[in-house]
């Protein structure tokens, strides 16, 4: 104990200068001004293709043609690749005879039952054949329509999986087809600014590699915010005509939130972490005066304080770490 309060003596007397008074700190510091404040909020997003799809085929077969470059642009409703159908034709040949046959039973029944030759009843079944084999005919036939198998959508088809002779199901992938024309970002925004983020609001972002400026517009907002990260997921559009952007590369998203009048904005190195929150000093009659703040968005280089600081205030920005409440300070306001 003795040595404790021995070495808090020693310390005390350290910080008095000669004619015993508390030694002085020269730092620097600026007086607070409130301002206009664009806020703008950024978060990191994903880039994902507006329309993107597994080419495949619904049936199985022999490829007996691939029409479609691999990389290349194809359009809505172009023949990518077809399977043979010669079998499908050989049934449908054989369906039509059967459907034939049955329209002319059908036919005559009919003529049978005006003359109360037959029944209502065996009219009803000579019916119900000829659209049992209508029904067979149409399904051949849309079997054999899903052996052209088409783009869905027009855009940039990838690298194909499948050679002319190769056996293919459904289960093969052929290529993908991506629409990159238009790009859709997607990002998730801190649930307390979700009141702050509309529809058809403009955003900008840039991607790495590259210092040019994107814009996109939101145009869906998730309705409702995911418990486990408490965020609020959020999905913008923009045009890619140039194809300078991919799907799948990251966005630094700047998201324009509510422009706040008479803000304080401080430097970020002025503001000390503390347990229970964040603290800067203040000079207050030449002496340092410790006070709590609460922040909101930051910058690269400041924050933004919604409690805590008033216009007129001192704030003390170098040396901060060193500083204690009643320190006497001179301060060198920028």
């Amino acid at each position: 104990m003795a040595y404790r309060i021995t070495s808090n003596k020693s310390k005390n007397e350290q910080s008095k200068d000669k004619g015993g008074k508390n030694k002085t700190t020269n730092v620097a510091g600026i007086v607070v001004v409130p301002k206009t404040f664009d806020n703008n909020l950024s978060l990191s997003g994903s880039i994902e293709a507006n329309e993107q799809v597994e080419i495949r085929s619904e049936v199985s077969g022999i490829v007996e043609g691939i029409y479609f470059k691999e990389g290349s642009n194809v359009s809505k409703g172009q023949l990518l690749f077809k399977v043979n159908d010669i079998e499908l034709r050989a049934q449908l040949t054989q369906a039509k005879t059967k459907e034939g046959l049955a329209s002319e039973n059908e036919r005559r029944a009919k003529l049978l039952l005006q003359k109360e030759a037959i029944s209502e009843e065996e009219y009803d079944v000579a019916r119900a054949d000829l659209k049992s084999t209508q029904a067979q005919s149409q399904l051949i036939q849309a079997q054999i329509a899903k052996t052209s198998v088409r783009a869905p959508f027009s855009g940039k088809i990838g690298l194909r999986s499948i050679s002319p002779g190769t056996y293919i199901t459904p289960s093969l992938l052929v290529a993908k087809l991506i629409n990159i024309s238009q790009l859709k970002i997607t990002f998730s925004i801190p649930e307390k600014y979700a009141n702050q983020v509309k529809p058809n609001s403009n955003l900008s972002f840039t991607v790495t590699g590259s210092n040019e400026k994107f814009v996109a517009k939101i145009y869906a907002i998730e309705p409702e915010v995911q418990i486990s990260t408490r965020t609020l997921q959020v999905r913008a559009i923009t045009e890619n005509k140039s194809g300078k952007l991919l799907p799948g590369t990251f966005a630094n998203v700047e998201l324009p939130l509510d422009i706040i009048k008479d803000a304080v904005v401080v430097p970020s190195e002025a503001i000390i972490p503390v347990l229970n929150g964040k603290k800067v000093f203040i000079s207050d009659m030449g002496k340092a005066k410790e006070v709590m703040i609460e922040t909101t968005t930051r910058t690269d280089a400041s924050v933004l304080v919604l409690s805590g600081l008033k216009a007129g205030d001192t704030l003390i920005t170098s040396g901060v770490m060193s500083l204690k409440n009643d320190d006497s300070v001179k301060v060198k306001v920028k």
